[in-house]
């Protein structure tokens, strides 16, 4: 049975409340309508497009700023970081990040986004990866949007930070590392 237009619209407010990051497609998807009907809803409801939550995300969240590397070269675009505590950032998947022959991603890109994720986090003027353990879980494709998480974990015995990055595609994990960074004050 189809639902109606009101509870649709409650459920799709309700939906983008809890997961901000999910897009026109993945929503037309989840609820069986066109991608314009959703752009319809969302304009009634005055729910702002998917760059635009993106943006006023990292706007409520940040109450710092990246001190390791300038914002434009953390590989994806950072939407949430609390300086040695966890970040957050968003990869969309473009051809120019896949193999052209079967459209998977490269794996250096998923790395660089965990890493540069890593290096932000870190509330220093300077962090570098001492070293990392990676582990791809599964193949990343075209069009796919990768969400890292970062959290800083504390320190190793030699006393350089823990940064653990998770890298998720919808709520499928897709990338984990555990970085190890050197930090100027060592």
């Amino acid at each position: 049975m189809k639902k109606t237009k009101k509870l649709r619209q409650e459920e799709l407010k309700s939906t983008i409340e809890s997961s901000p990051f999910i897009t026109d497609e993945e929503l037309a998807r989840r609820f069986g309508v066109s991608i314009q009907t959703i752009r319809l809803d969302r304009m009634e409801m005055s729910i702002p497009e998917l760059r635009e939550r993106i943006k006023s995300v990292a706007t409520q969240e940040w109450n710092e700023t990246v001190k390791a590397l300038p914002i434009e070269e953390v590989i994806g675009e950072v939407v949430d970081l609390e300086l040695d505590v966890r970040a957050i950032s968003i990869l969309d998947i473009r051809p120019e990040h896949v193999f052209s022959r079967n459209n998977i991603a490269r794996g250096h890109h998923l790395f660089a986004q965990a890493n540069s994720l890593a290096v932000a986090v870190i509330n220093d003027e300077l962090a570098l990866t001492a070293r990392s353990n990676i582990h791809f879980a599964r193949q990343v494709k075209l069009g796919e949007r990768v969400v890292a998480k970062a959290t800083v974990k504390g320190e190793d015995d030699k006393g350089q930070t823990i940064v653990q990055v998770q890298s998720y595609v919808e709520n499928e994990e897709v990338f984990a590392g555990t970085f190890h960074m050197y930090r100027s004050n060592q």
